[in-house]
């Protein structure tokens, strides 16, 4: 069979990159969205660029937030340009690249990437929860990936504060827990820091910081917890750019499952080994795993 096109939009960059069914990247590109463009036009002309220089069957298009896979289309795109989730549909897509294409939940690809490539290889029922400006997850059960009309995943919009949620604030795993969470929380604590900066801090001692990012992982815990009792994983894979801190993030997930999580062998939690690259490279396993 021949290599996969896969493709990555995100709220920051968009990356797209030419896979084989090993799941070995032959060729990659990447440029920064361009959240002030009315038109996917430059979204389009990026990845037929990378489709044009190369011999590919068929392209995956993952992309942040919720779909119906049946439709084809992106029913919330909140980190994406506005005006482009409604044209953002698998037949607009496929009529543009002149290919066959899957659009895809960037964690439904991601949770494939790591499951036959990554850090869960080996294990049929495997949760992947990225971590980033938003939470979400991929969820992949006797191997397969679990998909219903409407992707399902999205942990990041679990409830996990009832008192906020009462109180008509954001009560949910993403409102405390995300990227995008954190920074509002340590600017709301007085400290002039968010991403790697609030990292730093916490690694260096800073007890408010410490204290913003204890908070914050816990809500994410939590969020996995209730999906450890749902779905029942062997692993949990923690991607996104906030997921990838190592023991700073694993720890504290780790001693939530132990506590409050369900009876029998412990889940593995372990970091994405894949990095940023877990969706493209996902991408390869698609029609094998869907």
């Amino acid at each position: 069979m021949g290599h996969t096109l896969a493709v990555d939009l995100g709220g920051t960059n968009m990356r797209v990159a030419v896979v084989d069914r090993a799941g070995t990247i032959r060729d990659r590109a990447q440029e920064p969205t361009p959240h002030d463009a009315r038109t996917i036009e430059p979204f389009v002309r990026f990845v037929r660029a990378m489709r044009d220089a190369h011999a590919v069957e068929h392209a995956v298009v993952a992309v942040p937030g919720r779909l119906d896979y049946e439709a084809g289309t992106l029913l919330d795109g909140p980190h994406l340009p506005s005006g482009w989730p409604p044209v953002l549909t698998r037949a607009a897509l496929g009529a543009a690249l002149d290919l066959p294409v899957a659009l895809a939940n960037d964690a439904d690809v991601a949770a494939i990437g790591e499951a036959r490539f990554g850090a869960a290889r080996g294990h049929a029922d495997v949760v992947y929860v990225t971590v980033s400006t938003g939470v979400g997850a991929g969820i992949l059960v006797g191997g397969h990936l679990l998909r219903p009309r409407y992707s399902a995943g999205e942990v990041g919009r679990s409830v996990v504060d009832r008192i906020l949620a009462g109180a008509g604030e954001d009560g949910t795993v993403e409102g405390l827990g995300s990227g995008t969470a954190l920074a509002r929380a340590a600017q709301a604590a007085g400290l002039d820091a968010a991403g790697p900066d609030l990292v730093r801090l916490v690694e260096a001692g800073d007890p408010v910081a410490r204290r913003v990012f204890d908070e914050g992982l816990f809500a994410v815990a939590v969020g996995i917890v209730n999906l450890a009792h749902l779905v029942a994983p062997t692993v949990f894979v923690i991607g996104g750019g906030v997921g990838r801190n190592g023991d700073l993030v694993l720890t504290p997930i780790r001693a939530a499952l132990a506590r409050l999580g369900p009876a029998g062998p412990p889940i593995e939690v372990v970091s994405a080994a894949l990095g940023d690259d877990s969706g493209l490279v996902g991408a390869a396993g698609w029609r094998d795993a869907t």
